[in-house]
């Protein structure tokens, strides 16, 4: 038996509302389609975008805060308007079929895994969020318009979906570094994050102090994109040059250049206030430059630029 299917009817016969329990398999099997494009705590979109869907999926990006191992798709019109709830099931029905649709699912993995449905398009006739859990309707969250269910959006997130306990150093990182690239990819920092568990913000969760904490993100984010790593919030990979044969001094200041630019936007986004430094700040802000860049100039010798 398909293992879907399988499950499907393990729900039903556990006394679960059979439109419910398919709806969820639906979206399950649709997640599943898309496991190759997501990346861990990152709002990816699984088609490519046009001119018309980027403005309304950077105000998802701005809005929605995921914990590091959230699975989130962004679902544009081609591919949102073929996923459809069953026909008895008009409590779930929140846009007319012949509207354009823009959907969210967000997935929490586990034993038990929780999934989230949004429709939040401009046409949505019912803006507004279902969120199942075994088959199981475990709500509905319906608002008046589009501008209130994006500023609810992540309330709802962080409450029915969220991993809040436990977070190990990794799990910060990753999601200090995505927070970091939403503010990038969006040219401002007023993205909707937790402080108490960004690195940046609280340095003291990874028993550090803000000048580390800015260079560390300084690090992280140029190795991302001078190796290749081309992440759903980081296509800057992409457009890196070829430096595999270059000169050591050139690398040097290909690095330094592209530490340079991020700390640009850090001022002109006004991340951090430099004009807050203390003497031994200003101090330590010129040795853990010249510390990063070495330490990213080496790494980059080691395994040249892709």
């Amino acid at each position: 038996m398909n293992p879907v299917a399988g499950k499907t009817r393990q729900w039903i016969d556990e006394g679960r509302d059979p439109r419910s329990a398919h709806w969820q398999a639906g979206l399950e099997t649709m997640m599943n389609r898309f496991s190759g494009l997501l990346e861990p705590g990152c709002l990816v979109p699984v088609h490519p975008l046009e001119e018309e869907d980027l403005p309304i999926f950077n105000e998802a990006m701005e809005r929605i805060d995921l914990s590091p191992d959230l699975l989130a798709a962004f679902l544009p019109p081609g591919v949102a308007n073929t996923i459809v709830p069953p026909d008895a099931a008009e409590e779930l029905v929140r846009i007319d079929p012949a509207k354009p649709s823009y959907k969210l699912l967000i997935l929490r993995p586990g034993e038990q895994e929780r999934i989230l449905s949004g429709e939040f398009s401009p046409d949505a006739d019912r803006p507004g969020l279902d969120i199942f859990q075994s088959g199981a309707l475990l709500g509905n969250f319906d608002y008046e318009s589009r501008e209130i269910f994006l500023s609810e959006v992540s309330k709802t997130v962080h409450t029915h979906l969220w991993t809040r306990e436990n977070w190990q150093e990794k799990e910060r990182m990753a999601y200090t570094i995505n927070w970091f690239q939403r503010c990038l990819l969006l040219g401002r920092q007023a993205v909707i994050m937790d402080r108490d568990n960004s690195f940046f913000h609280s340095p003291t969760v990874i028993k550090s102090n803000r000048i580390d904490a800015l260079f560390l993100l300084i690090y992280k984010t140029v190795t991302n994109r001078l190796q290749g790593r081309e992440t759903p919030q980081n296509t800057a990979a992409a457009n890196s040059p070829e430096t595999a044969d270059t000169a050591k001094e050139s690398l040097t200041a290909l690095v330094e250049d592209q530490m340079l630019d991020l700390l640009h936007r850090v001022k002109a986004l006004e991340i951090i206030d430099f004009t807050t430094f203390t003497n031994r700040e200003n101090q330590a802000f010129k040795d853990e430059f010249a510390r990063t860049l070495a330490r990213l100039t080496s790494d980059l010798e080691k395994k040249p630029v892709a």
